[in-house]
């Protein structure tokens, strides 16, 4: 037996290697795979897609779904790329509003929203412009540009973080060394929210680095990221960055029916409740890969959505 967490299980943020040790559920599905390998591609490809996941996603029910079909099938699915219409037109939005705020003309973009939230009620929430508030929010923009087009980069802030800014960000210990003053006044202001039920803080650099597109509380986010450069440090709604406070997702509920039918698949027992016999009819009949694969998913849900 390995004595180390396997690389499959990085997206099972709660584990180390102590805990792994300690997980009777890991070592009996690392057994599974050790006793059916060498394994195809195909298999591969989908215990990836597993790897892959994560609950924060704003479509993570339906990726759910997806990979359910593909444990079923055997075969991974032909991904799209895009972003939902909507997704776009949110990201695309925000920053045509900041852009309008930085210029003073605001009126460029009164006929738009984010998810619902005006354009004059966000630039509301900067208040009137300042130079510290221009170069915060010209942070803000830059990892906008960097989300609707890979080729801009995005210069990271918390440069303890390596992959705070996701794919096209960088990081450069220069690149913001003449603008320390205000570099050092973003990663100074600190925003107070709740984690997992628990007081806690995040600057509001590290929270401009992981504003991410893919989030399922995306608008959430941004309007808690303007209100603390518009100087509210306190904010009382859901602040959800990154995979942090993932177990507040709109699809928990969901993902907790997908994760329970997965392990009456694994367990052959029907007798628990709220689960989906469309799920169950997905993935066909067991086979020792299949249960792998759907073990594998099922703890991975687990483990993210604290279930």
């Amino acid at each position: 037996m390995r004595n180390k967490l396997r690389s499959c299980w990085q997206n099972c943020g709660l584990l180390d290697d102590q805990n792994f040790l300690e997980d009777k559920e890991i070592l009996a599905i690392d057994a599974l795979e050790d006793s059916i390998t060498p394994l195809d591609d195909n298999i591969v490809a989908i215990r990836w897609l597993i790897t892959r996941f994560e609950s924060c996603y704003y479509e993570a029910d339906k990726e759910a779904e997806m990979i359910v079909q593909a444990i079923g099938s055997g075969k991974p699915p032909i991904e799209s790329k895009e972003r939902t219409p909507q997704r776009k037109r949110e990201l695309q939005n925000s920053l045509d509003i900041l852009l309008a705020w930085c210029e003073g003309e605001l009126v460029k973009s009164a006929d738009l929203d984010v998810g619902g939230i005006p354009a004059g009620e966000l630039a509301g929430y900067l208040g009137d412009p300042s130079p510290l508030k221009m170069w915060q929010v010209q942070r803000v923009i830059e990892k906008l540009k960097q989300t609707l087009d890979s080729s801009n980069l995005y210069y990271v802030m918390t440069f303890d973080s390596a992959e705070a800014g996701g794919p096209g960000a960088v990081e450069d210990d220069d690149y913001y060394k003449d603008q320390s003053d205000f570099f050092n006044q973003t990663t100074a202001a600190m925003i107070n929210y709740t984690l997992d039920g628990e007081k806690s803080q995040m600057s509001l650099a590290m929270a401009i680095d992981l504003l991410r597109p893919c989030n399922w509380n995306y608008v959430g986010n941004l309007a808690i990221l303007l209100r603390a450069i518009g100087g509210d440090l306190n904010p009382s709604d859901i602040f959800a960055p990154c995979s942090l406070n993932g177990q507040l997702t709109t699809h928990r509920n969901r993902l907790r029916i997908i994760s329970k039918t997965l392990n009456v698949f694994c367990e052959g027992s029907e007798k628990e409740k709220d689960i989906d016999s469309d799920i169950l009819a997905l993935l066909g009949v067991k086979t020792e890969k299949k249960h792998w694969l759907a073990a594998s998913f099922y703890k991975t849900i687990r483990l993210q959505q604290y279930l």
